[in-house]
């Protein structure tokens, strides 16, 4: 793992600002100096030392936190690492190097979903970031979300021309597709932008050798890996192959190849501290802030070849670049956006430990993003296990009579204008970036009349509605989302937190058991099934059944130890 410090006002402005934040003596701002001059040593364990200090003084100071997470996860304790992040992003939910760090983690931590979200709301909030839709498109790849991932390395593309670690997750994704020719020419167009790119010269010499045949074509780009200097890890793996293509092609008996090693990861760059300016949406461009950011180097990977029983490497996932300085910030169209990851995925505040699965959202929250162009619900303390609904002690129940919804069951809408609708979808990204919720709203709900088919306009009025407690106007706006895609368990989900927030307990409760009969695993609404069960339905052997269920398919839930005081408190 490697990590790399990204300060644009340097350690001394920090500290003034902690200072003037926090208001706490010198020490606290003295220990974060030192931590950071340890963290560029590549001095870990200390610079853990004096962040924890600091943290310690410096309470509220999100870069404070931010940095102590780097240092954690630097120094081998990715849990601690991941609550660090997860708290100065508590702190701000802008603080987007935390969000950045955090997805980062979780690529390490092989959780590429609950990095997916991270990633995602990083390009919501830094669309002009090449290497925020790097990660994001990384993390897609590895979720086979091929289509996906190539939009998203088109969008690195369209930021900044010739990147060759985007030209190398295009032609992975084309592998993906079974589209062997293609994903050579990305690969040749990696090798061209950087000649000396180790992961794209191995995957062209790998695709030309075991899916084109092409053996002088594999063998050159062989020869150009093993010229590298310093040498690869893999480097007798790969020469031992090149001497049996080599064979092969003088029409020569191939010499056994050893067996192909476990995959292997090159040795972490120490830090090296870059100022960079960082990118934003906002109409007035505030100052960036200077926070730590983490990268990680590419990975090589062999596999066993058909051909000549040799190790013939496998293509391999583009490592994390380094943010570069952006290009000067713009406005984007969000309309590009939508079409950029056209999937629909909640992205919330992280606050806790990546689950199964998903993530989730109360609808008491903070602003949150969603992919595609996908609005965000009030924001959240969530992560993959679900929202911290934290669970109580049912102390006299009695009978309760709640209201039930009454649906509206609308038919499948037919389709409208899409491009007008996009206009005026268009308008409401631009209100939604400026935080104007009445104009967003206004925009979302015209573009969804323009095109009542259009599943992203319908949902992001149903979001938006939501975040400012409209719950009649949320409610059947998520019916005709739902109506479009019935099978939308992000839909369905936060079409059962607002019935809950409505006042209608027992039909959120019947759509979160909907989404569990098609999706057992799903924590998220396992969690919120038992919060309703426990807090509103008085039932707590329901309660029990699921709270049991989260702990089964999420030990390391951070509301692990709530649900068992619950537990405790409430025997079955």
């Amino acid at each position: 793992m490697s990590a790399k410090i990204f300060s644009i006002r340097g350690a001394l402005l920090l500290c003034a600002l902690a200072l003037i934040v926090s208001g706490c003596t010198p020490a606290g701002p003295g220990a974060l100096l030192k931590g950071k001059k340890y963290l560029e040593r590549g001095d870990y364990d200390s610079a853990v030392t004096q962040f924890k200090k600091a943290t310690t003084l410096l309470t509220t100071n999100a870069a404070a936190w931010n940095y102590y997470g780097v240092a954690l996860q630097g120094a081998g304790h990715p849990i601690d690492a991941a609550n660090a992040y997860q708290r100065a992003l508590e702190l701000d939910r802008d603080l987007i190097e935390a969000r950045m760090n955090l997805g980062t983690l979780w690529m390490e931590q092989n959780k590429p979903e609950t990095a997916k979200t991270e990633f995602t709301a990083c390009t919501l909030r830094w669309p002009n970031d090449p290497t925020a839709w790097l990660k994001l498109g990384s993390a897609q790849l590895k979720l086979g979300e091929t289509v996906p991932a190539e939009r998203s390395f088109s969008a690195v593309l369209a930021l900044k021309a010739n990147e060759a670690e985007a030209y190398n997750g295009l032609g992975l994704a084309r592998i993906q597709r079974g589209r062997p020719k293609e994903a050579a020419q990305f690969f040749a167009a990696a090798v061209k932008a950087k000649p000396d790119y180790a992961a794209a010269l191995l995957n062209l010499a790998t695709v030309n050798d075991q899916n084109l045949h092409d053996t002088k074509a594999a063998l050159e780009s062989y020869r150009a890996y093993l010229a590298l200097e310093p040498r690869p890890d893999n480097w007798e793996e790969v020469n031992a192959l090149v001497n049996n293509l080599e064979l092969q092609s003088a029409g020569l008996a191939a010499a056994p190849a050893p067996a192909p090693s476990a995959p292997v990861t090159p040795p972490a760059p120490a830090p090296v501290a870059k100022p960079v300016a960082a990118p934003t949406v906002a109409a007035a461009e505030p100052k960036p802030k200077p926070q730590p950011r983490i990268t990680t180097p590419p990975v090589v990977r062999l596999a066993q070849s058909p051909r000549a029983q040799s190790a013939t490497p496998k293509p391999v996932a583009p490592a994390p670049a380094t943010r570069p300085a952006p290009a000067p910030t713009v406005r984007p169209a969000p309309v590009q956006v939508v079409q950029v990851a056209p999937e629909t995925q909640i992205v919330t505040r992280p606050g806790a430990a990546p689950a199964t699965r998903t993530i989730a959202q109360t609808e008491n929250t903070d602003s949150s993003y969603v992919a595609s162009g996908v609005t965000p619900l009030p924001g959240s303390t969530g992560g993959a296990a679900g929202a911290r609904l934290k669970p109580i002690k049912i102390i006299a129940p009695a009978p309760v009579n709640f209201a039930r919804y009454n649906y509206l069951s609308p038919d499948k809408p037919a389709a409208g204008d899409r491009r007008a609708a996009s206009g005026a979808f268009t308008q409401a990204r631009m209100a939604e970036q400026d935080e104007k919720w009445a104009d967003t709203l206004r925009a979302y709900r015209e573009a969804a009349e323009l095109d009542p088919s259009w599943f992203e306009a319908q949902y992001n009025a149903a979001v938006v509605a939501q975040r400012v407690r409209n719950y009649a106007s949320a409610l059947g706006s998520y019916e005709l989302a739902l109506a479009i895609q019935p099978d939308s368990v992000d839909a369905r989900y936060y079409f059962a937190l607002t019935l809950k927030s409505a006042g209608y307990a027992p039909d959120a409760a019947n759509e979160l058991k909907k989404i569990l009969a098609a999706h057992p695993k799903e924590v998220r609404a396992h969690l919120a099934l038992a919060n309703i069960c426990a807090q509103s339905l008085r039932d707590p052997s329901q309660a029990r059944e699921h709270y049991l269920k989260v702990l089964e398919l999420d030990p390391t839930n951070p509301q692990t130890t709530e649900i068992q005081h619950w537990l405790a408190a409430n025997p079955g």
